[in-house]
């Protein structure tokens, strides 16, 4: 990934944070017949090893856990991205010198897969998962609201995997290198055109 230093995310607290809250990640290993990818909601722990440990599961159908075993694998994390305007810049307006660009933040997740095809992990990664993203729900679900049987069934179907994170790269497209007051022009087009997330990212006191 080409990372200008004006664009570097160094952070690790930032790094995790766009994991957090963009947790689908692209999953990418290289197979036979070339790369492939997955797309897969993981679970980050970034105090687990020197850079963290990425757990997810997939489908026992999905050959991925069986031809990635062990292998040097590439998760990719977009967090807040869209179109920027030149007509957002209020220099434009005076200079014209100013072109459309695409904003957005992204880590590239470098480690090794782990094949965990185990009940326990399994069914104490997918209530973790399921806790996490039900919290937001006014009666959030829970595992032990579906008959024990039909949950077995399906814990059965699935597989878990695991990263140990051997590096975290991540870049930050956000107008750092536009003076503060295109950085913040751009920052209220984002939020007018529907998209306050990057807008939020964009404002110069968010680094």
């Amino acid at each position: 990934m080409y990372i200008p230093a004006h664009f570097a995310e160094t952070r690790p607290d930032e790094l995790a944070r766009i994991i957090r809250e963009h947790p689908l990640g692209m999953l990418v290993t290289q197979g036979e017949d070339g790369p492939d990818a997955d797309h897969i909601p993981f679970e980050f722990d970034p105090g687990a090893g020197p850079h963290g440990v990425l757990t997810a599961h997939v489908a026992r159908a999905n050959p991925v856990w069986q031809n990635g075993a062990g292998a040097e694998v590439l998760v990719v994390f977009r967090g807040a991205e869209g179109y920027i305007s030149p007509n957002w810049y209020p220099s434009k307006h005076e200079a014209h010198r100013q072109v459309p660009t695409w904003n957005y933040e992204v880590v590239h997740a470098h480690g090794r897969l782990t094949v965990c095809d185990d009940e326990r992990f399994v069914r104490g990664l997918v209530g973790r998962l399921t806790r996490r993203h039900e919290a937001a729900e006014p009666r959030p679900w829970k595992m032990s609201d579906s008959e024990p049987a039909f949950v077995d069934g399906l814990l059965k179907q699935i597989v878990g995997i695991e990263i140990a994170v051997t590096s975290l790269v991540g870049k930050r497209k956000l107008s750092q290198n536009k003076d503060a007051r295109d950085r913040t022009g751009a920052a209220e087009g984002a939020a007018g055109r529907g998209n306050p997330a990057l807008a939020d990212r964009m404002r110069p006191q968010n680094g």
